[in-house]
């Protein structure tokens, strides 16, 4: 078969008696509008290579690429300018140093969501057996992070959806982290008392219009009622009563809801309400404290 028939997303005059090599294949590839890290991640994806072979492309860029991958390489292209997640792609996404198998079953994990983490571990690090769980685990990238720099925690991963469960378990089971899972709604059902609850929840409006640009990822992982808030309303709700004194609620949430986070947090009772930064400087996350006897509302 014609390379041209092969390789349908890629027909441009680079083909040289029908011929590709890696080289070309590249440029072809950023011609449909990725970068150049993003095409070497599909094209050694495609060659079945690792994903840190970049090198490995530079010193054989004369080389051809095989009918079968150039294939599979233009498929991939076609789902990713479908809107379809690299994470999804590729099958697994970093996330804290961790290499995290996802898919459909659930969100890609974001680097945003690192500050939360390192927030948990600050909290977490002084506290001798200390128990957190994670409220929506999805793949559980924040309940793994946690659990590989701090071996010694005690943690709990919970999700409402038994297919993101098993998602987490198998990465759990990949990285031999050992921590408890729990399909439930958010707390229900479960006691504690905490010494932190960490949570990524939904928190996107139903009518907002970056859901549009969402539809590969799972909607219940992503919308939240009328303002976005529905879930963390929740979540506020329930971990009052979870949590030990002096323990440390944690919300990722999104780009303008930190003041109304704050404010749910404070009426609540929870003290030392505050937010702090993602990696672009924008308050994505809120914590507060459950007050003990002495701590000031």
């Amino acid at each position: 078969m014609p390379v041209a028939q092969a390789f349908p997303v890629l027909v441009a005059p680079i083909f040289i008696a029908n011929l590709m090599l890696i080289a070309h294949t590249l440029a072809a590839v950023q011609a449909h509008g990725l970068s150049r890290l993003e095409a070497q991640r599909l094209l050694l994806h495609a060659l079945g290579r690792a994903d840190h072979d970049r090198a490995w492309l530079l010193s054989h860029d004369g080389d051809t690429v095989p009918a079968d991958a150039q294939y599979r390489l233009g498929a991939l292209v076609q789902r990713y300018q479908k809107g379809e997640p690299m994470g999804y792609l590729l099958g697994y996404q970093a996330f804290y140093g961790l290499d995290l198998m996802v898919d459909a079953r659930v969100l890609v994990p974001r680097p945003d969501t690192e500050p939360l983490v390192d927030w948990a571990l600050e909290l977490l690090e002084p506290l001798a057996n200390a128990q957190v769980v994670d409220l929506g685990t999805g793949s559980g990238a924040i309940a793994l992070a946690l659990k590989s720099t701090q071996p010694k925690l005690q943690v709990l991963a919970v999700d409402a959806s038994a297919d993101a469960l098993a998602v987490a378990r198998a990465n759990a089971e990949r990285l031999g982290l050992h921590m408890d899972f729990v399909q439930t709604s958010w707390l229900e059902g479960i006691t504690g008392p905490w010494d932190v609850i960490v949570s990524n929840p939904p928190y996107i409006a139903d009518q907002d219009h970056h859901l549009a640009t969402l539809t590969h990822e799972p909607l219940t992982a992503l919308a939240s009622g009328a303002d976005g808030l529905d879930d963390v309303r929740s979540i506020i709700a329930q971990s009052t009563s979870r949590l030990k004194a002096g323990g440390w609620l944690l919300l990722e949430h999104g780009y303008d809801q930190a003041p109304a986070v704050r404010t749910l947090m404070q009426d609540a009772g929870f003290s030392h309400v505050q937010s702090r930064q993602d990696l672009a400087g924008i308050a994505r996350c809120t914590g507060g404290q459950w007050p003990t006897a002495l701590s000031p509302r």
